[in-house]
């Protein structure tokens, strides 16, 4: 894929010193790892409120916490693909990037990234329900794969995810901020239909940012987007990496 970036778009990318990038479940579906939101996503055998709310897991956290054991196991045997991977690029390319992403499987960091603002959390460590422990998930999980294991505290463990109804964490601020004062604001692999975090493409449209959507099917926000890209992220990504370093020439 060949991606030339043309008029106010390149013009936008060559003097951009302030980049927001906002990652979804799209770009870790080149992975194996399935979205909630296609067709056949996590969500299509599972309603959100049996296995992904405080109120889920009172009521039954043996089958929650297996649940996500489950997720975990499929998380931790996948891989950055070619979208991660050309994100740690983006970086070297702009005085600032924020990397903010609603996933929860860390491939971001695993690919390199640096600072990622994890909006919903991770699935890579389990915490307390009371205290502010918290271990690798990978430990809880081998020592009580049954049922979530006690805390020192006389609390219990709980996957270290964002669920439905309880609040994002303080990184939302950041994003937010981020977002507010970004020249370029780039999306990819989101459905923006999950808020606040979906908000974040309008408060930067609205700020004035240049804003790219990568994304194979038409979100709700496509048509604030100066450039769409309908390709998969692993496909975009790296042309657009391609099309940046022509337009600000590359690092080094």
């Amino acid at each position: 894929m060949e991606i030339e970036l043309t008029g106010e778009v390149a013009e936008r990318v060559a003097g951009a010193e302030r980049v927001v990038v906002l990652t979804g479940a799209g770009i870790s579906a080149e992975s194996g790892l399935s979205t909630f939101r296609a067709q056949e996503g996590l969500w299509s055998r599972f309603r959100p409120e049996e296995m992904a709310t405080p109120e889920a897991f009172a009521a039954d956290p043996e089958t929650v916490w297996q649940w996500y054991g489950w997720r975990f196991g499929q998380v931790a045997g996948a891989e950055p693909n070619a979208g991660h991977r050309a994100l740690v690029r983006f970086a070297a390319l702009f005085p600032s990037l924020v990397l903010m992403t609603q996933n929860v499987d860390e491939l971001h960091q695993q690919a390199g990234s640096e600072g990622v603002l994890e909006l919903h959390g991770t699935v890579m460590r389990a915490r307390c329900t009371r205290c502010d422990y918290s271990e690798p998930m990978a430990g809880a999980l081998e020592r009580s794969p049954g049922a979530p294991p006690p805390c020192a505290c006389g609390g219990r463990l709980r996957p270290a995810v964002v669920w439905f109804g309880e609040p994002l964490p303080p990184a939302l601020g950041e994003a937010a901020a981020a977002a507010g004062e970004a020249d370029l604001f780039v999306s990819v692999g989101t459905s923006a239909r999950v808020f606040p975090a979906a908000g974040l493409i309008e408060v930067a449209y609205r700020a004035g940012a240049c804003v790219i959507e990568v994304n194979p099917e038409a979100t709700a926000f496509s048509g604030l987007a100066h450039l769409r890209l309908a390709a998969p992220a692993g496909e975009a990504l790296p042309a657009l990496v391609d099309a940046f370093e022509c337009c600000r020439g590359a690092p080094g």
